[in-house]
Parts: structure tokens; C-alpha cells; sequence
């Protein structure tokens, strides 16, 4: 893609894991911006809600899918937004999710075409993340430091978002980027805010950008230094 085509009229972009709150919020941004979205679910029962922020639900099982089978619906999209996770089941799961499907989603992309991928993440997120084995959160831990890891080394065009702790608070629409999470928070509609600022200035490529809740725009707060 082009570098600058997400900011054009009917950019089309997928979002994998397009049920969750974040997704169905971001979404909503999008198509409300004239882009065309679709939404990979697991369940046609979740149809109808992907379908009331204006996006195409596909009804596509990450989990089960193959390199093959991704790379053959992410054809022709501008962009594409991890957004999934196995939410906090089992460990083989999380890592069968949240590791190695968005994995196979990051070759796959590259496989279709050119196009943007942003992975929301989380705040702290590395391979020295610190938390203990014996800890529920260490297996998710070491899925997205192996996953935000492959995608850094891949030859797509990225950006790794990592919000803190998520809200359902309303959005402000301001946002502090760096410095330490300390137990903040930052709602859902600001990093579905955030996601879709990244996708119109693709130019932020190649950044790792972690956030909480502040008092800058959105737009300043991420404009390259």
C-alpha cells in the first residue's frame, strides 16, 4: 500500500478480533471516517454488533486458521489491526492466541501485500517484563513479548501500542505517552482513539508507543518529536 493510503476515502482495513471492545469502538471511529472495515469474529452470533458500528463482520477462527487461509482474507487490505486475545484462558491457549496465531498473522500480512499492522499490546510489554512464573499473567506476558517481537523483526510497516490498564470511562481524548504506567488507567475509547490516529499517519511506523491517560491530545501527544 501506498504510505499514506489509509488516509485516503475507503481505505480498507481489518480487524482481527473485531468483538472486543476495543475493536467494536475502533470500528465505529472508522467507518464513521469513510474507511471500509472488517471485522474477523468467531461467532456469527456477534454478526448483528459488528454490523451496527458499520463494518463487514467475517466470521474467521484465528486459533484454527492457517497461514495460507490469513494471507488470503487480509488480501487487500490497507491495514491491519491485532486486536484479539484468548482472554485470559488457559495457558496453551493464550499462547496458541495471543502468540502464535498473531504471528501467523504478521507473515500472512506480509505475504498479501504492504499493508500497515498495528498490535495493541500492553504497557510494559518486553521479553524482561518481570513477572513472576508462578503469576496467571506470566504466560500472557511472555505470548505478547514473543509476538511484539516477531512483528518488530518482520518486513511489514508497524506500530506496537501499548495502552495501561483499560477503563470504561468516556474518552477525553488526551493521552500521556511514555514515562511509567504506576497503577494508571486509560479508557478504551481513548486507545480505539489512539488506534485510529495511528492508522491515518502511517508515518509513525516502526514505533512502540505505550500510554495512559494524560491531559495532551491525542495528536500532539503522538506527533513525532
Amino acid at each position: 500500500m501506498a504510505p499514506d493510503a489509509v488516509n485516503d476515502p475507503k481505505a480498507s482495513v481489518t480487524i482481527i478480533g473485531g468483538h472486543g471492545k476495543i475493536a467494536l469502538r475502533l470500528a465505529g471511529l472508522l467507518t464513521d471516517a469513510g474507511h471500509d472495515v472488517t471485522s474477523w469474529i468467531r461467532s456469527a452470533d456477534q454478526g448483528p454488533d459488528i454490523e451496527a458500528v458499520g463494518a463487514t463482520p467475517a466470521v474467521l477462527d484465528v486459533e484454527q486458521m492457517s497461514g495460507e487461509e490469513m494471507a488470503a482474507a487480509l488480501a487487500g487490505a490497507d491495514a491491519v489491526v491485532w486486536s484479539a486475545g484468548a482472554g485470559g484462558g488457559s495457558p496453551e491457549r493464550t499462547l496458541a492466541v495471543d502468540r502464535d496465531a498473531a504471528i501467523r498473522s504478521m507473515d500472512a500480512a506480509a505475504r498479501s501485500g504492504d499493508p500497515l499492522y498495528v498490535m495493541v499490546s500492553y504497557f510494559g510489554a518486553r521479553t524482561d517484563h518481570g513477572v513472576p512464573e508462578d503469576n496467571p499473567f506470566h504466560t500472557y506476558a511472555e505470548a505478547k513479548a514473543a509476538a511484539d517481537g516477531h512483528l518488530r523483526a518482520s518486513a511489514l510497516r508497524w506500530v506496537v501500542l501499548g495502552p495501561s490498564a483499560l477503563t470504561d470511562d468516556t474518552g477525553t481524548g488526551r493521552v500521556e505517552v511514555g514515562g511509567d504506567a504506576g497503577g494508571r488507567s486509560v479508557s478504551r475509547d481513548d486507545v480505539a482513539a489512539v488506534v485510529a490516529h495511528v492508522l491515518d499517519h502511517p508515518e509513525l511506523a516502526g514505533s512502540t508507543i505505550e500510554f495512559t491517560s494524560g491531559d495532551t491530545p491525542i495528536g500532539e501527544a503522538l506527533s513525532p518529536a
